[in-house]
C-alpha cells in the first residue's frame, strides 16, 4: 500500500464508520424508533453529522488527499476513494459546519412531521417545515454552485452525475410526447383487464410469509439482510454482508408483492459490491439511476415477466386461496400489468410510472429555479396529474403527501427512477442478445441472470458511473429508445394495439 494512502486510510475508516452510523438511525428512525423519539434523536444525528463534517474537512485529511492526487503508484480502488473522498470535501467545504448541522437535525425530524401530516391528511401541518428544507437546499446549492450553474443542477449531481436539466428536459420531452399518446391509445382499447381479485382482506403475516418467499427467490440472502416494514419501503445497507429492506401490508395483493421484488433488487446490488469496496466510499451503487435500474429491473422486467412466475404461481395461489383459487397465470399476469392512470407513484403500472415522476420533476424545477411558493404546491401538483394522467387527488394524502423524499431533503432524487427504468431497458434489451432470457426464468433460473448483473454492473460499486456501465456492458451510451421500444411492445401487445 502506498504510504500516503496508508496514512489516510484510518482517516477513511472513521468517515465510513460516521457515516455507517447515521445510516443506521435512519433505519431505525423509519421501522423500530416510537414515534416520540425523534425530537431527541435528531440532537445525536446532528452531532454525529458534524463529527462526519469534521472528519472529511479535517486539514490534515486535504492534505493526504491533495498529496494521493495524480499518484498513479495507487490501486484504481484507492485512487476511486481518494476522488470520492475529494468530492465529498469540495461539496462540504462551501457549507458552514453549524449549518450542515442544523439541517441534519431537520431532516431528522422533518419525516415524523411528514408522516403525521399525510395520516392527518393536513398539508399545512408540513408546509411550514418542507419550507425550511427547501430553503436550506437552495443555500447549500448556492454556495456549491459554480459560474453560471443552476441550483437544481447542483442537486441532481449529487443523485446522477452526468444527467443536468438540459438532457432531462430532452428525456422527459420524449417520455411525453411517446407515452401520453400511447396511455390514450390503451385507454380507448376495448381490452378489459380484471384485476379485483387484487384487491382484499390479507393477513399482514401471509403477506410477509410469500414476501420473504419472493425475496429469497430472486436471490435476497436473509444471513446478510434483513426485512421489516415503514410508512414508505426503502434499502439501506451498512456494507454487504448487512443490507435492510423494508415493504408494506395493504389491501393490496400485488402492492406488497412487487414492493419486495422491488427492494430486494436494492438489495442484491449491494450484496454483489465487491469485497475489497464495500465499507469504503465506492462500496455503494453507482448512482441512484442505476440503483433503480435494479430494483425495477428486478420489480418489472423480471418479476412482471410471464415467465417468471411459471414455476412458482402454484404457490402463490395456493398461499391466497380465497383470492387466486379460479385465478389462472395469464389472467393473474395481465393484472399485476394493467395500465391505468392511479394517484400514487409507488402503485403505478410501468406505462404510467415515469409520467409521475415527470410531475415531481417539473415541480422541483419550479420550486427551486423558478421560487414557486409552497403553499401552491398542492394545486400545481393536482393541475398537473390532470393534464398528464386525466386524474385530480381529492386528499393530500394522495396528492402531494404521498412521497417522503422531500421530508429528507431529497430534491433532484426523483429523475433517478425514471432514468433507471430506462436504463433496465436498456440491460434487458442487450441481455436477450446474450442468453434465453424468459427460458432461464421459466427454469426457475433467477441466479443465471442475477449473476450477469453482479458481473457486469453491481461488482464495481462506484468505480464507474452509470454511462460507463451501460457503454461497457452493452457497447452503447444511454439511449432511452430502449425503454419507449419496450413499453410500446408490452402495451400494444397486452392491449392488442395495431
Amino acid at each position: 500500500m502506498n504510504e500516503t494512502f496508508e496514512a489516510l486510510k484510518p482517516r477513511l475508516d472513521r468517515i465510513m464508520a460516521l457515516k455507517t452510523a447515521m445510516i443506521l438511525f435512519e433505519w431505525d428512525n423509519e421501522t423500530l424508533a416510537p414515534q416520540k423519539a425523534a425530537r431527541l434523536t435528531s440532537n445525536v444525528i446532528g452531532i454525529l453529522s458534524g463529527e462526519y463534517f469534521q472528519a472529511v474537512d479535517d486539514g490534515q485529511v486535504r492534505e493526504l488527499v491533495k498529496a494521493c492526487q495524480g499518484d498513479q503508484s495507487l490501486t484504481e480502488v484507492e485512487k476511486a476513494q481518494v476522488r470520492e473522498l475529494s468530492k465529498e470535501q469540495e461539496k462540504l467545504a462551501c457549507i458552514p459546519r453549524e449549518e450542515y448541522q442544523d439541517f441534519a437535525r431537520l431532516t431528522a425530524e422533518s419525516t415524523r412531521i411528514w408522516q403525521e401530516a399525510k395520516e392527518a391528511d393536513d398539508f399545512e401541518r408540513f408546509a411550514p417545515t418542507l419550507e425550511k428544507v427547501i430553503g436550506y437546499q437552495k443555500r447549500f446549492a448556492a454556495y456549491r454552485a459554480k459560474d453560471g450553474e443552476k441550483k437544481y443542477d447542483v442537486m441532481l449531481a449529487d443523485y446522477e452525475p452526468g444527467f443536468d436539466m438540459e438532457l432531462l428536459d430532452a428525456f422527459f420531452a420524449t417520455i411525453k410526447k411517446e407515452l401520453v399518446p400511447l396511455l390514450k391509445e390503451v385507454q380507448a382499447s376495448k381490452v378489459l383487464i380484471r384485476d379485483d381479485f387484487l384487491r382484499g382482506d390479507f393477513s399482514d403475516s401471509q403477506q410477509e410469509k410469500i414476501g420473504r418467499f419472493l425475496a429469497e427467490y430472486v436471490g435476497f440472502d436473509f444471513s446478510k439482510g434483513v426485512m421489516a416494514t415503514s410508512a414508505h419501503p426503502f434499502t439501506t445497507n451498512l456494507h454487504n454482508h448487512d443490507v435492510r429492506i423494508t415493504t408494506h401490508y395493504n389491501d393490496n395483493l400485488d402492492s406488497s408483492l412487487f414492493s419486495v421484488i422491488h427492494e430486494a433488487g436494492h438489495g442484491i446490488y449491494e450484496f454483489g459490491v465487491r469485497d475489497d469496496l464495500t465499507q469504503t466510499l465506492v462500496g455503494e451503487g453507482a448512482s441512484m439511476g442505476m440503483h433503480e435500474s435494479q430494483s425495477r429491473f428486478f420489480e418489472n422486467i423480471i418479476g412482471r415477466n410471464r415467465s417468471f412466475w411459471v414455476p412458482i404461481y402454484e404457490k402463490i395461489r395456493e398461499a391466497f386461496p380465497q383470492a387466486l383459487t379460479d385465478i389462472g397465470l395469464d389472467m393473474f399476469v395481465n393484472a399485476v400489468n394493467k395500465a391505468e392512470p392511479g394517484l400514487i407513484r409507488t402503485e403505478a403500472d410501468e406505462l404510467t410510472y415515469s409520467l409521475h415522476v415527470l410531475i415531481r420533476y417539473e415541480l422541483e424545477k419550479a420550486l427551486i429555479e423558478e421560487d414557486m411558493s409552497v403553499e401552491d404546491l398542492p394545486k400545481a401538483w393536482a393541475d398537473k396529474y390532470e393534464a398528464y394522467l386525466g386524474i385530480r387527488p381529492e386528499t393530500m394524502k394522495e396528492g402531494v403527501l404521498q412521497d417522503i423524499h422531500w421530508s429528507q431533503g431529497s430534491f433532484g432524487y426523483f429523475p433517478s427512477y425514471a432514468l433507471g427504468s430506462a436504463f433496465g431497458a436498456q440491460l434487458y434489451a442487450h441481455m436477450k442478445k446474450e442468453m434465453d432470457f424468459e427460458g432461464l426464468l421459466e427454469e426457475g433460473k433467477v441466479d443465471r441472470i442475477r449473476e450477469y448483473l453482479r458481473e457486469h454492473i453491481h461488482q464495481y460499486g462506484k468505480l464507474k458511473d452509470s454511462r460507463q456501465l451501460l457503454k461497457d456492458t452493452t457497447n452503447e451510451d444511454f439511449d432511452p429508445q430502449y425503454y419507449i421500444r419496450y413499453l410500446k411492445e408490452k402495451y400494444k401487445k397486452l392491449y392488442h394495439l395495431g
